[in-house]
């Protein structure tokens, strides 16, 4: 793995402040500014205000959809792409193609919090961020940072939407949940920071979001107006606290959030998105962020359910963001705009400050200089071996040992006693018995009718329970029915239960007569295998929970065993 080289630098020039990022194309600030203005300045008002539009795109619709955006590119100049579900190779050359047939090079994004596998398929994936949160080594996280940031700029993707650095403090949270790196502040941060100074410094755009914090919500902004009812005091002291130490280290961008946050906005039910206050006198005046601002996509509810396509835009605009993401309209946003700026609402000022920063964010990716994508080896480039060895690390740094009476682990291979296997759950466990019963004689009973079960583990010394969901990223509690038949089968039996889903999973739920516990966040073959190299002892546990369970479980806890 090559050492990773992180700078992190803040410059200021004339009109317009960015946060600037070491790229392997930056060749100065002169150069820069040069280049931004002889940009600029050969703009018409129509082709300046279409470079703060940012609209989605798709590699696997119709070419229906690739000739509306085509549309928007040579009609209404179009500052930026983002690029949502397809595959690797025919997004490039859609990006290919439409890079081609604008003035302005495209500043292209993607939504990859977890990696291009998040969007395209035929990529590699990495764990989620409360996998990584789980993590003691942050440069784990710093490499996996990096590796993405190589796999975006591989595939001509000058900005990820990432990192998530919400701090996930409810654990009802319906949207947020596994994006979060946890719910303590300063291992949110920690990780935040590992992950945008290692992609960051593959020459990617790092951004951080949702801000001004979305970690305790109840809601939904996709479908709905979540409300922050905090103080300005908590807020300050806990959402905001990942933001000022990153804003400190160089992050490139932000992404604001549509919330409802009555004690920083006073005009009722107004998304922080479109709120003045939140977005100028807080984020760019009191903490002073000189980087890029995106609007979370207006296409939300959260935020178009307040406004119609157009005038969302432009009251967007108006409160001080620079780039209008995943518009409805884009024609209609723009032409608000324009109208705006000849009715003077909007001054020349105003449009340039957002319209350069724009500019010399697609100058410190290299857009200044512009080479098409080469798509040849491009699926073997974005699938290599360290991607694979990166992803296996932070799984086996993650899965966290949280109880462990009697130190009924690590399992013997030679001992005489007799052991069982019991799958709950929706998802496979194929992976996980396979490997368990590589290392020792154990017998699956989870085809048992529950009459039969309840006879059965009568016979067996211990019974290894392994609980595993189909979609890790769901963070309900395990089943009444599920959770009976763990409290049965451990009262009666030592039982070890191996969790291949959230540790959210095991909120609510009476853990006393389990001895031991094992979570592995997430039930992927990887996961399965080293958490039966733990059982056995080949593998020590070594992962803290990234956020608390119960007061028996809290955020930090992790037993550490020994080979």
């Amino acid at each position: 793995m090559k050492n990773i080289l992180i700078t992190s630098l803040i410059v200021v020039f004339a009109l317009v402040s960015c946060a600037k990022i070491p790229t392997k194309h930056s060749t100065g600030l002169d150069h820069q500014t040069q280049w931004v203005d002889s940009i600029y300045n050969t703009m018409s008002l129509k082709e300046k205000v279409g470079q703060l539009v940012m609209v989605a795109a798709y590699s696997n619709r119709s070419p229906a959809h690739s000739d509306s955006i085509q549309k928007l590119i040579t009609d209404h100049h179009i500052g930026g792409l983002i690029f949502f579900q397809g595959g690797p190779v025919r997004q490039a050359n859609l990006t290919n193609q439409y890079q081609s047939s604008s003035k302005v090079p495209l500043m292209i994004g993607i939504d990859g919090e977890w990696g291009l596998n998040m969007r395209l398929d035929s990529t590699s994936r990495y764990p989620y961020n409360m996998t990584l949160g789980a993590i003691k080594d942050n440069d784990i996280v710093r490499q996996i940072g990096q590796q993405i940031g190589e796999d975006c700029h591989r595939m001509g993707i000058h900005i990820n939407f990432a990192p998530v650095v919400d701090i996930n403090t409810n654990s009802e949270n319906p949207v947020i949940g596994v994006r979060s790196f946890g719910e303590d502040k300063f291992n949110v941060t920690e990780k935040s920071i590992a992950f945008t100074e290692g992609m960051q410094s593959a020459g990617v755009l790092a951004c951080a979001k949702h801000f001004p914090g979305h970690g305790d919500t109840a809601t939904d902004s996709h479908k709905t107006l979540p409300t922050v009812a905090f103080s300005a005091e908590r807020i300050d002291s806990v959402e905001l606290y990942p933001y000022k130490k990153l804003f400190r280290k160089g992050i490139a961008s932000v992404m604001v959030a549509h919330l409802n946050v009555p004690n920083l906005e006073s005009q009722e039910n107004l998304p922080s998105s479109l709120s003045y206050p939140i977005v100028t006198e807080l984020l760019k005046e009191k903490l002073g962020f000189k980087g890029l601002i995106f609007t979370d996509a207006l296409n939300m509810k959260g935020a178009s359910n307040y406004k119609q396509p157009g005038d969302i835009d432009l009251a967007a605009f108006m409160a001080g963001n620079d780039v209008l993401l995943f518009t409805e309209d884009a024609p209609k946003a723009i032409s608000k705009i324009v109208e705006a700026y000849n009715n003077k609402e909007v001054s020349e000022e105003r449009l340039a400050h957002s319209v350069k920063k724009i500019l010399a964010g697609k100058y410190n990716v290299g857009l200044n200089n512009y080479e098409p994508i080469d798509t040849d080896g491009l699926l073997d480039d974005l699938n290599k071996d360290v991607n694979g060895k990166l992803f296996n690390a932070a799984i086996k740094n993650a899965i966290t040992l949280i109880k462990n009476e009697g130190l009924v682990l690590p399992l013997s291979k030679n001992t005489k006693e007799k052991t069982a296997y019991l799958k709950l759950g929706e998802g496979s466990s194929d992976a996980f018995l396979k490997a368990l019963q590589q290392r020792g004689p154990i017998t699956d009973i989870s085809s048992l009718s529950k009459e039969d079960l309840l006879e059965a583990i009568k016979t067996y010394d211990k019974i290894i329970i392994g609980y595993h969901r189909k979609n890790s990223r769901l963070t309900y509690a395990i089943s009444e029915a599920d959770k009976e038949i763990i409290e049965t089968v451990s009262k009666n039996n030592k039982t070890i239960l191996a969790l291949f889903a959230t540790q959210y999973s095991l909120k609510e739920m009476n853990l006393d007569t389990v001895e031991s516990i094992l979570i592995s966040y997430e039930n992927i073959e990887d996961a399965n295998r080293i958490s039966a190299e733990i059982i056995f002892g080949e593998t020590e546990a070594v992962g803290n929970l990234p956020a608390s369970i119960s007061k028996m479980f809290p955020v930090h806890l992790g037993i550490n065993t020994t080979k």
